[in-house]
């Protein structure tokens, strides 16, 4: 799932959970390990000693109490604290580690096609600070030409409906930002939006043509602040925006809850970012644990679904908590606090399409409506009913959408009626 500043938060909470889980399960286990035996004492009758003659006293007497044998068995299963432990321990390790093979189940079956059996071209672009960026291009050389840019936390993968739907007819340009999926990790280690945006302009370089911009989350951000940096392209190397599921300022400013986020960003959110580029090793170690136990998949059904996904959609979406490096998601995550648009918008001369959720609260539809009306030439679409991941549930829609954008766009340039 794509990441947000503010879900620096449920990331932490979900692996210190994982760990509770587990650490639970394992303490009742070795409790239970600890009083697994009972003593069993079995009285031996006189005359079945052997050693009988020699407790006899002098006076030929036997000793007054009989022979005890006692042994250790393995205590019966029983209605008691001890069994209570090895089946609450064994419960929570099994849900520690494989809790998310059930989440799933609570969705329809099926990948809903995504198996990825298009081939296209790859490429490395190298930049001035090191990085190496991963490029894709699809689809047929004179077609419109579409630059996707994922969201933080994911990679170009996330394009894959649209490669299905539009890559036999448009051409397509996908590409891992720095740090994520196949591209390499900055040598100075600048996540800036900033940084970013120059990033999309060298793979804007690569298109033949004015080129439509479509970006998700972070990928509308990095758009935005193209725009600011490179309003000279817009008209001439960019026809078009569409801005899917994202924001014009700081995230934390324009989520729901954004007046409690907003309080404890310098005191709580900053300083979490902090620790995770600190242990990313550990958070890592923590992420995995909360793949394995399902809580991953809660988290992403709850915060980019409706409820309509599939479970390989769910799958798919929820598995991105182990490629993604924790100190880079951080360090991206910095970056998006920094992050303003406001003043761009009404400097934008192209079409732009603003496509949101309708139950969105990561980037809330207030904010596409500040963007749709904010830019003089922007409409919105809402996809319904959607969260964050509107885009990927009702990819059919969204590719007909963007389809019908690049068409109107293209008759609006050479003055065709539309």
């Amino acid at each position: 799932m794509p990441f947000m500043p503010f879900q620096i938060l449920g990331l932490w909470l979900r692996g210190l959970l994982a760990l509770a889980l587990l650490g639970g399960g394992l303490y009742l286990l070795k409790y239970w390990y600890d009083h697994r035996e009972i003593e069993v004492r079995t009285t031996v009758a006189a005359d079945a000693d052997p050693a009988r003659d020699r407790d006899r006293d002098r006076d030929g007497k036997a000793e007054a109490e009989p022979p005890v044998v006692v042994r250790r068995e393995w205590r019966p299963l029983g209605a008691d604290r001890v069994t209570a432990a090895l089946l609450g321990g064994l419960a929570l390790v099994v849900l520690s580690l494989g809790g998310s093979f059930g989440f799933p189940l609570v969705r329809k079956a099926g990948d809903a096609g995504l198996a990825d059996d298009l081939r296209g071209r790859t490429e490395r672009l190298r930049r001035p600070d090191g990085t190496d960026l991963h490029v894709e291009r699809y689809g047929p050389e004179d077609g419109p030409t579409l630059v996707l840019t994922h969201g933080w936390g994911v990679d170009s993968d996330e394009w894959l409906y649209v490669k299905k739907h539009l890559g036999d007819r448009h051409r397509l340009i996908l590409w891992d930002l720095p740090g994520l999926g196949r591209s390499s990790q900055p040598a100075d280690r600048d996540y800036s939006l900033e940084k970013m945006a120059r990033d999309l302009d060298a793979v804007v370089d690569l298109g033949a043509g004015p080129v439509t911009l479509v970006g998700h989350s972070i990928g509308g951000m990095i758009m935005l602040t193209y725009c600011r940096l490179f309003p000279e392209a817009l008209g001439t190397r960019v026809s078009g925006l569409v801005l899917a599921h994202t924001t014009y300022k700081n995230p934390v400013e324009t989520t729901s809850g954004a007046a409690f986020y907003a309080a404890v960003q310098k005191p709580l959110i900053e300083p979490l970012l902090h620790l995770t580029i600190a242990l990313s090793p550990l958070v890592r170690a923590l992420n995995v644990m909360s793949y394995l136990n399902g809580s991953a998949h809660r988290s992403t059904d709850k915060d980019s679904f409706s409820g309509g996904e599939t479970r390989g959609q769910l799958d798919f979406m929820a598995r991105y908590i182990l490629k993604a490096t924790p100190s880079v998601l951080a360090r991206g995550m910095f970056g998006m606090l920094r992050y303003d648009a406001t003043a761009t918008l009404p400097r934008i001369p192209v079409p732009a399409l603003v496509v949101d959720g309708d139950l969105d609260s990561t980037t809330p539809p207030s904010a596409s409506v500040v963007m749709a009306e904010g830019i003089p030439r922007g409409t919105l679409l809402q996809l319904a009913p959607a969260k964050h991941a509107g885009h990927f549930e009702h990819h059919a829609a969204f590719a007909q959408a963007v389809a019908r954008f690049v068409a109107a766009t293209a008759d609006a340039r050479s003055g065709s009626p539309t």
